[in-house]
């Protein structure tokens, strides 16, 4: 191939790289091209071979320029020169691997996104609850991001018409990303994120910060008080026992390939009481990867045996 007058095998001189590099001139040019880092189709498949097998998130070949583009920020940071000096610094520094994993994950999410669920919560189960005597009530939220999931919640349960005040509530909010759980412990949020939220929501579990956090909102301390935040790795061991009345698992499993979302089902069905739901994304389906839900609802399931 020819570029500007030079041949492909003049840019890889260029960039310090051996012409007998382990790859053909073709791809290595689309690495070269544009690039702050040479940033070589061999290294999107280090990068996916790492993330796979310690998250179990499986990369998508188009999902290239947004590998490239999160780790070069680490790269700067580091002040190293290259990709293959980052690999290398990712294996003799441990701590880095969470920050490697931080910058890959993508949490995009909202309060009260995706409603009919937590209608679906006020409505349905907690009068189940209600009418089961047992007030004790066990929800997971898998993959809670920056916590307006676990928070929408507890708001749930605690602004329910049925009387929880003397239930025994907990909710395990669980997150790969330790960035992100950080916000969600701190529990404060720009104002702009709680605009569309009903007032009398607003009034009870926010208040207005001040100082460091003028113009945020902080979560009110009875929202806390429900909320457990744990990183947690799906593919590693889980520390809770169950039985769990409710997991939120949702837009979580798009990152799986087919074989380990059949795991990580089979594991939540486990871990759920007879007849417990499970709540996942719009893009997600148990159906053909495990016999051991049913639909009950738009992305509502509801554990069959």
């Amino acid at each position: 191939m020819i570029l500007n007058g030079k041949s492909s095998s003049h840019l890889l001189m260029a960039a310090g790289l051996s012409k007998d590099v382990n790859m053909t001139v073709k791809d290595d040019t689309a690495g070269l091209i544009g690039r702050e880092f040479v940033f070589l189709d061999q290294d999107f498949e280090r990068v996916r071979e790492k993330l796979y097998a310690h998250a179990g998130i499986a990369l998508s070949d188009y999902k290239k320029d947004m590998v490239y583009n999160r780790l070069i920020r680490r790269i700067r940071a580091l002040s190293l020169n290259s990709f293959a000096q980052y690999f290398s610094y990712l294996e003799r520094n441990t701590a880095e691997f969470s920050l490697f994993i931080n910058s890959l994950t993508t949490n995009l999410t909202a309060f009260f996104r995706e409603s009919h669920h937590f209608e679906f919560l006020e409505n349905v189960v907690l009068p189940e609850v209600d009418v089961s005597k047992t007030q004790r009530l066990r929800i997971w939220s898998a993959g809670c991001s920056m916590g307006e999931e676990a928070y929408s919640l507890a708001m749930t349960c605690l602004s329910s018409a049925v009387d929880v005040s003397h239930w025994d509530i907990k909710i395990l909010a669980t997150d790969i990303d330790s960035a992100v759980l950080h916000t969600a412990k701190t529990g404060v949020y720009a104002l702009d994120r709680i605009d569309t939220m009903p007032q009398e929501l607003k009034t009870r579990f926010f208040r207005k910060g001040r100082g460091a956090h003028a113009g945020k909102a902080l979560v009110a301390e009875e929202l806390r008080h429900i909320i457990t935040f744990k990183e947690l790795n799906l593919m590693h061991s889980w520390p809770m026992k169950g039985p769990l009345d409710v997991i939120f698992c949702r837009n979580v499993m798009i990152y799986f390939d087919k074989a380990t979302q059949a795991i990580l089902l089979e594991r939540m069905a486990d871990l759920l009481k007879p007849g417990g739901f499970l709540f996942v994304g719009h893009s997600e389906s148990p159906f053909r990867l495990t016999a051991r839900f049913k639909l009950i609802g738009n992305t509502i399931y509801q554990k069959d045996h």
